[in-house]
């Protein structure tokens, strides 16, 4: 609406300068790119640590059931409550569930199995245990902090208003520049092309920055990251 209503003005105001193009590349393209790339790298450290916190578990569920002095019952009870840290914690990235503590929890309840089968596993395996267990905590910390922390919000509200207000900028400058032989559509069409590819650019960053709500076509696939895929 704007990218239309803007050279219909100025057109009516008989309005045009020549800007430098520098000014719009330091208000607009510079942030918006840098923004870009900070949800990139944020997407790509997510499944790292995605990646390092079901190897964690896979590690840990191997251990279980090749320890010949567990009973079938307890290992089967011990790979769920693994099954049940995945699926929580994974749930809670995608948005089906915000509550922490029950993540938390779920970590407490093995570690108290553990405890209860002291008598079965030896302390070395306990040790190899414990340190994949580590493995895992590491890894949702760092997801618990991209999934809360994003990109500063003052920076994404910067390059929105100037994405906005780049029509009236820029606009007597297109008509300056493409001349009054031109016609006038050919002013619209650059307008709205460069409003559009800016606001696309915009959207692709915004979708980027929220990697596991499966609702862009970048999104992570979560249950490729589940204990049992």
């Amino acid at each position: 609406m704007i990218s239309v209503a803007v050279p219909y003005l100025y057109y009516f105001l008989d309005l045009h300068y020549n800007l430098d193009l520098t000014l719009v590349s330091i208000a607009i393209i510079f942030p918006l790119v840098f923004t870009i790339r900070g949800a990139f790298r944020r997407r790509e450290k997510a499944m790292e640590h995605l990646s390092r916190f079901r190897s964690g578990l896979l590690s840990i569920s191997y251990i279980l059931t090749l320890n010949d002095k567990l009973e079938s019952a307890e290992k089967s009870k011990g790979v769920d409550l693994l099954e049940t840290i995945s699926n929580a914690f994974l749930d809670y990235l995608n948005g089906k569930n915000n509550d922490l503590k029950t993540v938390d929890q779920n970590v407490n309840s093995f570690i108290t199995y553990i405890e209860g089968v002291r008598e079965q596993v030896s302390n070395g395996v306990r040790q190899k245990i414990f340190g994949h267990l580590k493995d895992v905590n590491i890894g949702q910390e760092n997801l618990v902090a991209i999934h809360t922390h994003r990109t500063p919000i003052s920076l994404k509200a910067y390059c929105l208003v100037f994405i906005y207000i780049f029509p009236i900028i820029y606009t007597p400058t297109i008509i300056n520049k493409i001349g009054d032989d031109s016609p006038q559509w050919l002013t619209y069409f650059i307008v709205v092309l460069s409003e559009f590819i800016l606001i696309s650019l915009y959207n692709i960053q915004d979708q980027m920055e929220h990697p596991f709500d499966a609702d862009g076509l970048d999104d992570i696939k979560l249950d490729t990251f589940r204990l049992k895929r």
